[in-house]
């Protein structure tokens, strides 16, 4: 967390109670949640509505599961919790093709012709892949985009890899959460262009969300994302760019299926299995991943992977390695100096 977002949070921890009673100290608390959301949609230049979740994945669970469409369509390559959320939906393909160099972008000759035979859809295309760090909404004038609007569809993008560093895409509903950015765990957001898009369901949030307002998480959420951008990380975009090309070698490769973020890597390695490599970087002090975090701390085969072509034999052998505001251009020379003394050991045993 950032320290100011620990700050926010310790605040509303001290002035706390619930929003939504009549008394004085309820009133107190219920202008400083609004303070806090429009200073939250401030921050990222957003004109619609906001209502309060627990984070992203509940922020889908409303979109796909309250949208006011006939159709669920999500890309091949979304987090685990778009699956769960909707777990009937058709699937999009993401196109790719191996004899020329285009980015991994959702097949939109599919998406055009789904949108003409399946009436009004929810088409779900996430930001940034939480595995590749992939951008697959990567202009405000994209064809996929082009395409839902023009067949009257609802655009839901997951963007927990995304908010609070780049713009956001010209979707009608965004899911993202505080921690990705540095803010509290526990708290996100469904932005919702408006209202009418969605079924209502709760007492709070205008009658869109049950339970009562996290208030010390939407400080601390609007307090994280007015410490800065990617601009204020401890290193730069170039930096972290070159720490990507330091992973490359004759036993290591990152896969980048397309558009890159400087924030995120998959990164698979010859000879070493991702299991083997999270075990050895855990011991070294380095927190890496392999697949999605919300698989209750398991180690399953990528569906993210797969969906963007990656054999599973590769698959296997990759990790995520993300980099935050915090992370210094030490701790980049340091873990690439682990990794590439891991990749020779692997070879040296083979």
């Amino acid at each position: 967390m950032r320290p100011e977002a620990v700050a926010a949070v310790a605040e509303g921890m001290a002035r706390w109670a619930n929003p939504s009673s009549p008394h004085a100290e309820g009133r107190a608390a219920r202008a400083a949640l609004e303070d806090a959301r429009a200073r939250i949609k401030a921050a990222l230049g957003w004109e619609g509505e906001l209502i309060f979740t627990s984070g992203a994945s509940e922020a889908l669970a409303i979109a796909l599961g309250r949208a006011k469409a006939e159709r669920r369509l999500v890309s091949a390559v979304e987090h685990d919790a778009v699956f769960r959320a909707a777990p009937g939906a058709d699937v999009l393909p993401l196109f790719q093709d191996d004899q020329v160099s285009m980015p991994a972008t959702p097949d939109t000759d599919f998406l055009r012709d789904y949108l003409k035979r399946s009436g009004k859809a929810l088409v779900a295309i996430q930001s940034i892949n939480s595995e590749t760090g992939t951008n697959l909404l990567p202009f405000a004038r994209n064809p996929a985009i082009e395409e839902v609007r023009e067949a009257g569809g609802i655009l839901l993008s997951d963007c927990s890899q995304s908010a609070g560093k780049y713009p956001l895409p010209p979707a009608d509903l965004i899911a993202l959460s505080a921690h990705k950015l540095g803010g509290p765990p526990g708290i996100g957001a469904l932005l919702v262009r408006d209202l009418a898009l969605i079924e209502p369901g709760g007492g709070q949030e205008f009658g869109y969300r049950g339970g009562t307002e996290n208030l010390p998480g939407a400080l601390g959420l609007a307090a994280a994302l007015e410490a800065g951008d990617d601009d204020s990380w401890g290193t730069s975009v170039e930096q972290r760019f070159a720490f990507k090309d330091l992973l490359y070698g004759d036993d290591s490769e990152v896969i980048q299926q397309g558009v890159q973020c400087a924030h995120i890597f998959a990164v698979a390695m010859s000879r070493m299995s991702a299991a083997a490599q999270l075990i050895r970087f855990d011991a070294l002090g380095f927190a890496v991943s392999a697949g999605s975090a919300c698989s209750s701390g398991t180690l399953k085969r990528s569906r993210a992977l797969k969906g963007f072509g990656v054999p599973d034999e590769v698959a296997d052998r990759t990790i995520r390695v993300s980099l935050g505001w915090s992370t210094t251009p030490e701790e980049l020379d340091a873990f690439a100096a682990a990794y590439r003394e891991a990749a020779e050991q692997a070879k040296a045993n083979a």
